[in-house]
């Protein structure tokens, strides 16, 4: 080895730098930190997957959100039934109450005063006009009578008696006897008491008027409905506010009273005929023929009283009955029937509410031509293709979406 070469020696391990292992690693090199050779794309893929669970959390509370959203904006929409209107016929049938009257009812009352001697048909009689009724004491009636007719028998002989005495003035006056004075105050008198025989002679017709009114008489064929009077009781007469003695129905026919709607009263004319029936027989159709309507609308109930009349010689029917009275109709506007649930009543006008195109509502005016209550019928508005929205909403207006109801299954069984 050359004598001027530096020879060093490692401290440590007490070689030379040549003679040093070459795998060995100084303290320094062991200190460094060296970092392993795949770290680099290890975090490039925790970054990349850190982004994707990102990205995947952002997009599902979109979803999330925009579903909620979608759902709220459905649920804003109203959810409608669909009805059908149910059409009715041209001649349709206008059933309405009525009232049966007797077509003569008479109540009589007294018309003098006195005590019932006596009475002779009880009620659910038939009588004859001119009939015995009852009999009121007559003895004061016949008295007034007789005092009647001896003031006429005095009275007349008075008469007479001034005649010829006017006769015999006549006769000296033409001689001059007697003066013209004494001739004109006979003449007085005899036209004084030809007033008095005629006072007496109304006297006498009064005085038999009264004694007949004691007995009192049907007044026409009829039956007898009603009696309230007795053996002793004390009638008076000029009592037209009380209870009537008795009470005579003629029922051979019958009157039907009935109010018909405004709407419907030019159709019900004099000369058509209509169909009723009563409780008393169910099922049992009775006819009647319109004699005339009163011509005028109640201002009350918007109707106009119309009396038809009906044949009651098999007596089935009874005045005061309750009656429903079938008019049939014949109109060439083809009517509309749905519940009044499906009307809307906006700005002092009716309508209901259609599904369009699109579930989109139409809201159409429409006229009632009878309202049934729960039911309506319609002269105008509607066609047998129209779909109509039942019970609508208050806030449903023409143009909002809406959704249909499922239909339920009808159960069967």
């Amino acid at each position: 080895m050359p004598d001027n070469q530096n020879i060093s020696f490692d401290t440590e391990t007490g070689l030379a730098p040549e003679e040093k292992n070459p795998h060995t690693k100084t303290e320094s090199e062991l200190l460094q930190y060296t970092p392993p050779r795949h770290l680099k794309w290890i975090g490039i893929g925790a970054g990349a997957v850190a982004l994707a669970v990102v990205a995947i959390g952002v997009a599902g509370r979109i979803v999330a959100a925009n579903a909620v959203e979608d759902w709220t904006a459905d649920q804003a929409v109203p959810v409608v039934k669909l009805i059908k209107s149910t059409g009715l016929k041209s001649g349709n049938a206008l059933v309405l109450p009525g009232s049966v009257q007797a077509y003569n009812n008479a109540p009589i009352y007294a018309q003098v005063s006195g005590t019932v001697q006596k009475w002779f048909v009880d009620i659910g009689t038939p009588v004859k006009a001119g009939q015995l009724l009852a009999q009121i004491d007559p003895g004061v009636y016949k008295a007034a009578l007789d005092q009647a007719r001896g003031s006429l028998a005095r009275d007349m002989a008075n008469l007479a008696n001034a005649k010829q005495d006017l006769v015999r003035y006549q006769s000296l006056a033409a001689q001059n006897a007697i003066s013209s004075q004494q001739l004109q105050t006979q003449q007085a008198t005899v036209n004084a008491d030809a007033g008095l025989v005629e006072a007496d002679r109304a006297a006498v017709d009064a005085a038999n008027i009264n004694l007949g009114y004691t007995k009192i008489v049907a007044p026409f064929d009829g039956v007898m409905t009603s009696r309230s009077v007795d053996i002793g009781n004390y009638v008076a007469s000029g009592n037209a506010s009380g209870t009537p003695l008795f009470t005579v129905s003629d029922q051979s026919k019958l009157r039907l009273y009935v109010r018909v709607p405004q709407g419907y009263s030019a159709q019900i004319t004099a000369g058509r005929t209509a169909s009723f029936t009563v409780p008393d027989y169910p099922g049992q159709i009775f006819t009647a023929t319109v004699l005339a309507s009163s011509g005028a609308v109640d201002s009350a109930s918007g109707s106009v009283l119309v009396q038809l009349l009906a044949d009651n010689k098999e007596r089935l029917l009874k005045p005061g009955s309750y009656a429903q009275v079938s008019f049939d109709l014949r109109s060439n506007v083809l009517t509309a029937q749905l519940p009044s649930s499906a009307l809307i009543f906006r700005d002092g006008s009716t309508a209901v509410a259609l599904l369009g195109s699109g579930n989109r509502v139409v809201i159409r005016p429409v006229q009632i031509a009878r309202d049934n209550g729960q039911t309506v019928e319609l002269a105008t508005g509607l066609k047998a293709s129209d779909r109509i929205i039942d019970n609508p909403p208050d806030s449903l207006n023409a143009g909002d979406t809406v959704h249909v109801a499922a239909a339920k299954p009808s159960r069967q069984g």
